[in-house]
């Protein structure tokens, strides 16, 4: 298949990349490439005829979008929606990435595809209009990932969590991470991978959850992340309210997923995929001990 990726050289998109180009002939296309809110800049989507299009451009900054609510509508809503609507005229599938951030966090337990979205803040809204964009054309798949971390690192955050608290435990700073919200750690090589499956075995369109297995808080997160390194920084836990963000956080967006098991696909643990990510930065050589060895 002629598949196209926008946004390929951001955090998920280069993996997407890296994993489909051994299957399917893919096309990059980065934001110098294509402009997703204007619909003229749309258009170079037919001069490739693809069978798929996966759309990763996203504005995620999630206290910027409160600030800035016309550009993440703009983006994450009016985007989607442009290349929904070339790919209906052009009959090629939309892939749209949406977020475990539509879902308000009120459960305890984690959220699949037939959960009613709730979003509690500018970008959740956003990223679910974007979903309801995407459907408007009926090969679609919207695939919603959480917490993603990949070598490419997200460039509209500065990289990605940790790479961060890596930089600050090196650096001997006092580190505090949050430990009251829960979330999906996902390994971007992970989802790009599942992706890729969804796609070639055709799989019937909607909605799909693509998440490592298993759950942590940020500062379960930190903790494993540091164990795995042997770095025994100062590290604090604090609660959510005490960072005094601007936007909302969803207290528990675990996502799991209720179709992917009917047609055998099985995601592995996170810490299996933290280990990974570390060998792959360069952080840990490809002899240590993987976390499924440790005592």
């Amino acid at each position: 298949m002629r598949i196209i990726v926008i946004g390929s050289t951001g955090q998920l998109g280069t993996d997407l990349v890296r994993v489909l180009k051994n299957d399917h002939e893919v096309v990059g296309l980065t934001h110098e490439d294509i402009e997703v809110v204007e619909r003229d800049s749309c258009q170079i989507l037919r001069e490739y005829s693809p069978d798929v299009v996966i759309n990763t451009a996203a504005f995620h900054n999630v206290d910027q979008c409160e600030e800035e609510p016309l550009k993440a509508f703009s983006v994450n809503a009016i985007g989607a929606k442009n290349i929904a609507e070339v790919c209906r005229e052009i009959q090629a599938t939309t892939i749209f990435i949406s977020t475990d951030y539509v879902f308000d966090g009120s459960k305890t337990e984690p959220y699949t595809e037939e959960d009613i979205p709730n979003p509690i803040n500018t970008y959740g809204i956003s990223k679910l209009a974007g979903e309801l964009f995407t459907i408007q054309n009926p090969r679609h798949y919207i695939i919603r990932v959480a917490s993603l971390f990949g070598t490419a690192g997200a460039r509209g955050k500065g990289g990605n969590f940790i790479d961060k608290i890596i930089t600050k435990a090196r650096n001997n700073e006092h580190i505090s991470v949050v430990d009251d919200i829960w979330m999906s750690p996902t390994y971007t090589v992970d989802a790009a991978k599942v992706i890729n499956i969804i796609i070639k075995s055709r799989m019937p369109f909607g909605i799909y959850h693509v998440t490592n297995t298993g759950c942590c808080t940020w500062f379960q997160f930190a903790q494993e992340i540091f164990r795995q390194m042997g770095l025994k920084p100062h590290l604090t836990p604090i609660k959510a309210q005490q960072l005094q963000m601007k936007a909302r956080r969803p207290i528990y967006s675990v996502l799991t997923s209720i179709k992917l098991p009917k047609y055998d696909v099985k995601i592995r643990d996170w810490r299996q995929a933290l280990n990974d990510y570390l060998i792959e930065k360069g952080y840990l050589s490809a002899s240590s001990q993987s976390p499924e060895k440790s005592p």
